[in-house]
């Protein structure tokens, strides 16, 4: 189950899952929120989307989204991973059987079939008339995109794809499993123009196609359904043909349509890409964020675009890139179309995009009588939401501005509305089907141990100098195991709970999403000073316990032999040493 575990792990954004239960906010670069296990007023509990892993500080639990889920809902491991997997979209039985080994196998399989799919589509295009007339006359496509973006065509026959391919070798079941039949185990594709769909690095996993004649209530686009290979929540088409002209643009453009990206290539536009209609996802984002900082999206203006476009602003929040919108002009109903008139149009949208919070506040705007109590009411409602998930005070203060200039009122009024729907929010929050009502933490908390061995974690010179320290200076066993770990790891940073220090993993969280380590004390250029200090400081307490642990020892044995003069003494020396720490 460990190859199911790593792929629901990797669909999933544990913020998201977290999000359902707590309402979270930002903190630097994790969340934090209000225990869900316990009635704490002061929020300490942390989520880190980055390490995928959450800590709750008032109870000392933590761990990853599975753990979360076992604890909120009270359910065994199998029982979390069944509820994530279907939240995912991950069918567990795929992962059952002979493991990985076999898993991989049947994907090697998949991509040989959609391979060699692409190769018969290709060679039946250049033997139908009608298919060369559609692909180079109607949709005006040239030789040179039509190869670099391996368009084909499929006949129209029951079964014509589905009998090549077992001549070839294929299995009905691994036909079926590249998504390329039907119900009935014939051709899903007909009679279509067919664009191959590739990963990043160029291989195909699955097809569009597109029918070239209207037929009645026939789909215009047909497209593979999800498989081994193909997740369409993941998948960004063109980004193989499109990547290296995103790295250099520092920019990539999205479109609703695949052919809208062919035919933006075919002029020249080549940092298009497409999604699978308008469902923007992290993964989407994060694709796109490691080959640009500006992502720009060209979705149609209307009340779905718009909707597409506003859920698009809180990941892209979180992903850390620059949202902008692509404006087509009237007339034109896509890019494609724009492309056909004038491939300078639509060099000239791309470049006036605009950021997406504007474009989205003037959308409701124009939609509302901005002159009556009950436009004014829609149009704050709707744009106040949006601004709510910016992340960054300073750009919320700016758009509460303006959205309080655009009808004539107070910033404060806006402030206020924003804060009584905040709340409203909450009111929606799963509730935990499990709590305990707030246990003690099962790590007793040290302020200062804790966040020295946190900077050790991901700072080499700090865990230098725990070489030198004798680890029984750190309170608990579990530190001491943590200090004697460090001091023998040899990589740059740790950013996961490492195998040797699984029976602590609760503990290597907490570290891991230590919230003081973002103070001024432990900021790089002073983490040296701070560490010396506190080291010292340790030291010198040990060495005070182990004085009185011994004064008290020898106190005993003086009591015990009837030497009530050296006894007395002793006690004197303890008392000194006591009001010196008070």
């Amino acid at each position: 189950m460990q190859d199911a575990k790593e792929e629901v792990r990797s669909r999933l954004n544990i913020e998201d899952v977290i999000g359902e239960y707590v309402q979270l906010k930002r903190a630097g670069r994790s969340f934090k929120g209000l225990s869900p296990f316990s009635g704490e007023k002061t929020p300490s509990f942390y989520v880190s989307p980055e390490k995928q892993i959450w800590h709750d500080f008032s109870s000392g639990r933590g761990g990853d989204v599975f753990s979360f889920v076992m604890e909120v809902e009270g359910l065994d491991f199998r029982q979390a991973l069944e509820l994530l997997a279907r939240k995912a979209g991950v069918e567990l039985s795929l992962y059952q059987g002979k493991g990985s080994q076999d898993l991989a196998k049947r994907k090697k399989r998949l991509y040989e079939a959609n391979e060699l799919a692409t190769k018969y589509f290709q060679q039946n295009l250049l033997g139908n008339q009608r298919a060369l007339d559609y692909v180079f006359k109607q949709r005006k496509l040239s030789k040179k995109i039509v190869q670099e973006f391996r368009l084909g065509y499929a006949p129209d026959t029951k079964d014509a794809l589905v009998s090549f391919m077992k001549k070839r070798g294929f299995t009905p079941d691994e036909i079926r499993d590249a998504g390329l039949t039907n119900r009935f185990g014939g051709d899903l594709y007909r009679g279509r123009m067919m664009v191959p769909l590739m990963d990043g690095a160029g291989q195909v996993i699955g097809f569009t196609g597109r029918i070239i004649r209207d037929e009645p209530g026939a789909p215009k686009y047909l497209n593979t359904p999800q498989t081994l290979l193909y997740d369409k929540s993941r998948h960004v088409f063109g980004l193989s043909q499109a990547k290296e002209s995103i790295r250099m643009a520092d920019r990539a453009v999205v479109v609703e349509g695949n052919l809208d990206v062919v035919s933006s290539h075919q002029a020249g536009v080549e940092m298009v890409v497409a999604t699978a209609g308008t469902a923007m996802t992290e993964q989407h984002l994060q694709a796109l964020n490691r080959l640009a900082s500006q992502i720009c999206l060209a979705f149609d203006g209307d009340k779905a675009g718009v909707a597409a476009t506003e859920r698009a602003i809180p990941i892209a929040q979180t992903v850390g890139v620059e949202l902008l919108i692509v404006t087509l002009p009237e007339g034109s109903k896509d890019p494609d179309e724009l492309v056909q008139k004038d491939p300078a149009l639509w060099v000239k949208v791309i470049n006036n995009a605009e950021p997406v919070v504007d474009w989205i506040i003037s959308q409701y705007a124009g939609r509302e009588d901005l002159s009556t109590a009950a436009g004014k009411r829609a149009f704050t409602t709707a744009a106040v939401g949006v601004v709510r998930s910016l992340k960054d005070a300073v750009e919320q203060e700016h758009y509460l501005t303006k959205i309080a200039g655009m009808i004539d009122t107070s910033r404060e009024a806006l402030l206020r509305k924003m804060s009584s729907e905040a709340k409203a929010d909450d009111t929606n929050l799963k509730q935990p089907k499990y709590t305990d009502g707030g246990t003690a933490p099962k790590y007793q908390p040290n302020p200062k141990q804790d966040a020295l061995l946190a900077v050790a974690l991901v700072d080499e010179d700090i865990r230098d100098s725990l070489k030198f320290i004798d680890k029984t200076v750190f309170e608990g066993d579990y530190r001491q195991q943590v200090v004697e770990f460090l001091t023998t790891f040899e990589g740059e940073e740790i950013t996961e709970v490492p195998t040797e220090l699984q029976n602590l993993q609760e503990y290597v969280t907490m570290l891991l999403l230590n919230p003081d380590v973002d103070g001024i004390d432990w900021k790089p250029q002073n983490r040296a000073h701070t560490a010396s200090d506190v080291l010292r400081s340790l030291q010198v307490n040990h060495k005070k316990v182990n004085t009185k642990d011994n004064i008290l020892k020898q106190i005993e044995e003086a009591q015990a032999a009837g030497d009530t003069e050296t006894a007395a003494g002793l006690l004197r020396q303890l008392n000194a040493i006591i009001k010196g720490e008070k």
